[in-house]
């Protein structure tokens, strides 16, 4: 049998097909730009594919191949000068770099405007006859002016362009003499063969990277009865100039300034051509250059949480550094964390340090004169936004717990930094003890536990699980663990819990477990789902193997792993959550 062949390598290439030179004389900033100067602003733009397309005129491209055929002339004779011998040297290194397609820019009847794009090595006169086809005025052809007066009407120009091996764009078509202006009335019929003719290949359009409902990219995506073509959008510089100019608030563009990309087997003329007439719409994006990663906005993007906090000022008036130490104890206490110093914790509040070094060395005394037992934390400064944020990385501690002067034991709940209630402060030295306390050896363990223990599924990564409830004097004590970090903590009430762990003690109290409401998945289940913050949580339900039920509540997305992840796929539409209120007395 015949082998299967390869599947060739796809690159995303950089392409600009929009670029104009000085010919289009009437609107180039610049007269005296060079055919080098454009190559070379290409490749420090790092485009791959660029097309010449000056107005009705193909001088342009004629100027620049006379250009190196003499140079290559010179050099086969061995006459060139040093000067020279360099010129040739940057186009050839620079040509094998970027694919340079002649085209044009065609003025239809009415104004309108077509880019015309052939294959590279396209000879002049064969671009020069399919301009005097299109009835640009022979005197006009070296002009390179987008006023020419009556030439060939739109569908008519198509048509030749097609025919002639072109590719066919709609230039800026939705913008001024563009096919597809939206204010334009010039015919519904009219418009829709304009932007829907079989020798028409895509749109260049000036809001590709709008995902607006009204942009034209949605507009032409065959939805629409009269429009049922999809059309390839893409979008191009349609420089007039080397480069924007910094200060100017106009939309003249430089060369690369609004590239496409397109996913390509090669560099070609051909492989492009076969993408915008193919149906595989995925494979043409506006280009975006890859902005590099900033730590600080990341961290803001996922906003304060049990390991991260953030501080606009490092001290707070009256009260010093103490907002920051708070979390710095809270952090060693719970599950280590990060202190952003200088930067707030909504995307983009940045107010940085006017001496971040000086910060540091105040807050570093604070912390070895503030918080017992000693707490060594590392320190590094960052730079957003051209602004200095401190960073402070707090370790879990290894002697908990961690205090602050006068005494105060803080830990972190979610996103917020508490002060710790009686138990937890129990559980704290508890877990110190613990964790230096002699391994158990392996002949004392039980070995049917180990057995039992060894077939359960782990429980969910977040959320809380009442463990046990008891009642005295009238008032339900729970002790409830934590599944962030596996804490366990004894007798808190519906009155002194906050947040998550009072969303789950006021479900145990108020909302048995209703059986006949949960999803099972063998010894899993999801019981309900809710929102809170935009946030979807679970309570899901575990059957051990002595046939004892587990609920766990307010388990987040994080939480969920191996089989309990088949949850977050079949969990129904989720409602914001109201809390209860809790009452009083």
């Amino acid at each position: 049998m015949p082998r299967a062949k390869a599947k060739p390598t796809m690159e995303w290439a950089k392409v600009d097909m929009h670029i104009h030179t000085p010919v289009s004389s009437l609107c180039y900033a610049d007269k005296s730009v060079r055919f080098i100067d454009i190559l070379r602003k290409a490749e420090e733009r790092e485009l791959d594919v660029i097309a010449i397309t000056d107005h009705n005129s193909v001088a342009g491209i004629a100027a620049f191949r006379r250009r190196l055929e003499t140079l290559q002339f010179l050099q086969d004779e061995q006459r060139l000068s040093p000067d020279e011998e360099a010129e040739l040297d940057e186009y050839t290194r620079i040509l094998n770099r970027v694919l340079v397609l002649p085209g044009f820019e065609f003025t239809a009847t009415l104004g309108f405007h077509i880019l015309a794009i052939f294959p590279a090595q396209t000879s002049i006169r064969k671009l020069e006859h399919v301009l005097l086809e299109l009835n640009v005025p022979e005197d006009k052809l070296d002009e390179g002016t987008s006023v020419i007066g009556a030439t060939t009407d739109v569908l008519t120009a198509y048509s030749i362009m097609d025919r002639a091996g072109a590719l066919v764009i709609a230039a800026h078509a939705n913008s001024t003499h563009g096919v597809a202006m939206q204010n334009f009335n010039f015919g519904g019929q009219t418009k829709i063969s304009y932007t829907q003719d079989v020798h028409l290949h895509a749109l260049e359009v000036t809001d590709l990277e709008s995902r607006s409902r009204r942009s034209t990219a949605a507009f032409y995506n065959g939805s629409k009865p009269e429009y049922p073509r999809r059309m390839h959008c893409i979008q191009g510089s349609d420089a007039h100039r080397l480069e924007k100019e910094p200060e100017s608030k106009s939309n003249n563009l430089g060369i690369g300034d609004r590239p496409t990309e397109m996913l390509l087997p090669e560099v070609t003329f051909g492989a492009i051509k076969a993408l915008l007439q193919s149906d595989e719409f995925s494979r043409t994006r506006p280009y975006k250059p890859a902005e590099p990663i900033d730590p600080v906005k990341q961290a803001q993007e996922a906003g304060p949480s049990l390991v991260t906090s953030f501080h606009e000022r490092a001290v707070v008036r009256n009260r010093g550094y103490e907002a920051v130490l708070r979390d710095i104890v809270a952090f060693a206490n719970t599950n280590g964390g990060t202190v952003y110093i200088g930067a707030g914790p909504s995307k983009g509040t940045i107010r940085g340090l006017e001496n971040a070094p000086q910060v540091q060395t105040e807050l570093q005394k604070e912390i070895g004169t503030q918080i017992t037992p000693p707490l060594e934390v590392e320190f590094d400064t960052l730079a957003t936004s051209n602004k200095a944020v401190l960073v402070v990385n707090v370790p879990k501690g290894t002697e908990t717990p961690y205090l602050l002067q006068p005494g105060q034991v803080w830990v972190r709940e979610e996103s917020d930094t508490a002060i710790a209630a009686r138990d937890e402060i129990v559980r704290l030295v508890l877990q110190t003890l613990a964790e230096n306390r002699p391994p158990v050896p392996v002949h004392e363990e039980d070995p049917e536990q180990a057995e039992k223990d060894s077939s359960l599924v782990e429980p969910p990564r977040t959320g809380v699980e009442i463990v046990d409830s008891q009642e005295r004097d009238g008032i339900r004590y729970h002790t409830v663990k934590d599944l962030r970090n596996g804490s366990v903590v004894q007798n808190v009430t519906r009155f002194s819990a906050r947040r998550l762990w009072r969303y789950a003690i006021t479900e145990r109290e108020l909302h048995e477990l209703d059986l006949n409401k949960v999803t099972w998945r063998n010894d899993l289940g999801l019981w309900k789902t809710y929102k809170r913050g935009g946030e979807v949580r679970y309570n899901l339900v575990q059957r051990d193997l002595d046939g004892k039920l587990h609920v766990y509540y307010g388990v987040t997305e994080e939480g969920l792993h191996g089989p309990w992840e088949e949850f977050a796929v079949t969990a129904p539409e989720a409602e914001e959550l109201k809390q209860e209120p809790v009452p009083v007395g």
